[in-house]
């Protein structure tokens, strides 16, 4: 029987490791986006915003819910990761501050514990980027296969792309 620590892990599961987390973060932005966007769901929110002191409430609403939808689809792809969940991170600490952390952590009770964990989730990606399964890392790819062609071999040429590795 062969058994595989975690620093002895396979490159595949080194690489799908970040798939759970940017393809539950991306759903749940882009569900609750859609939300925002849609003309019931804009009306429904925009009063809601005006009583939070964000007005006019439904540019607010649709602002919010264009970022959201976007950051999700952009966690789920793996590209724009890092911009994405410091998005994330923004709209989530501003539900947390005005209306989820008066009513203290539990869920169930109206919390900011749903909010917590996307946090925790976008901060992870913020830090470490989309991983290798990812639009970002082949974009990745073919930007050093051109390089390589182009410079040839250089002993000391840039690897990656500056524009790519802020998108992380």
């Amino acid at each position: 029987m062969n058994v595989v620590s975690l620093t002895e892990q396979p490159d595949i599961l080194k690489s799908a490791a970040l798939l759970p987390p940017r393809l539950s973060l991306g759903s749940t932005m882009v569900v609750h986006g859609i939300a925002k966007l849609r003309k019931e769901g804009t009306e429904q929110h925009a009063g809601f915003f005006e009583q939070l002191g964000f007005k006019p409430g439904k540019a607010w609403v649709v602002a919010t819910g264009v970022t959201e939808v976007l950051a999700g689809v952009s966690a789920i792809l793996g590209f724009a990761t890092r911009p994405a969940a410091a998005a994330v991170l923004v709209t989530q600490a501003i539900a947390i501050a005005k209306v989820h952390g008066s009513k203290g952590f539990d869920n169930t009770q109206g919390g900011f514990e749903f909010n917590l964990a996307l946090c925790a989730i976008a901060l992870g990606l913020l830090l470490r980027g989309p991983g290798r399964l990812s639009v970002h890392q082949a974009l990745e790819e073919r930007v050093k296969r051109k390089e390589l062609r182009r410079l040839r071999l250089l002993p000391r040429q840039r690897r990656g792309s500056l524009l790519l590795d802020a998108l992380g």
